[in-house]
């Protein structure tokens, strides 16, 4: 018997699927889908969840001096200008953070948040790091709690197939 669900689908469409998925829920914090690709999400989510509870205060951080360019009221960079010296401090991750990290890259999309303000406009939108996303936000969340970071709630069936549609959100 197989450890997974097949889905009806190739093996690449089903992880290109179940990638999409995950990313959508970890994202958006809910997703509505059917029961048996829910169940399939939960697993790889959860997993990942656990992953960033178990690394998230591993980091230590550094003062650094950077180089930054100077910009006009618009955003641009001002030629003429010499560059100008600011320290700031950064997170850098230790050994077994890092590793968490790129396994949480293999199994997650890229993220563009949109806003809805200026919906359309390629100026306002933002690359959004999910890694940090997981280590920052939903592990201190989930940080006293063991497993369960993640609920299926039965909407009922849908009207073109009759497949058991679920809400898959985040606890």
């Amino acid at each position: 018997m197989a450890g997974y669900r097949k889905l009806g689908r190739t093996s690449s469409q089903r992880k290109a699927m179940l990638r999409s998925l995950v990313t959508a829920l970890l994202f958006n914090g809910k997703i509505v889908t059917t029961e048996a690709r829910a169940k399939e999400v939960k697993k790889i989510a959860e997993g990942l969840i656990a992953l960033a509870v178990k690394e998230k205060d591993n980091f230590e951080t550094v003062k650094v001096t950077a180089k930054v360019a100077r910009k006009d009221e618009n955003g641009k960079r001002v030629k003429e200008v010499v560059d100008d010296e600011v320290e700031k401090e950064i997170k850098k991750d230790k050994a077994s953070r890092l590793h968490a990290r790129r396994q949480m890259l293999k199994v997650l999309y890229d993220v563009t948040d949109v806003p809805t303000a200026r919906a359309g406009k390629k100026k306002n939108t933002k690359k959004v790091d999910m890694p940090a996303k997981l280590f920052d936000e939903l592990a201190p969340k989930y940080a006293n709690r063991n497993g369960g970071y993640s609920r299926i709630v039965k909407i009922g069936q849908r009207k073109g197939d009759g497949a058991m549609e679920v809400l898959l959100e985040l606890v």
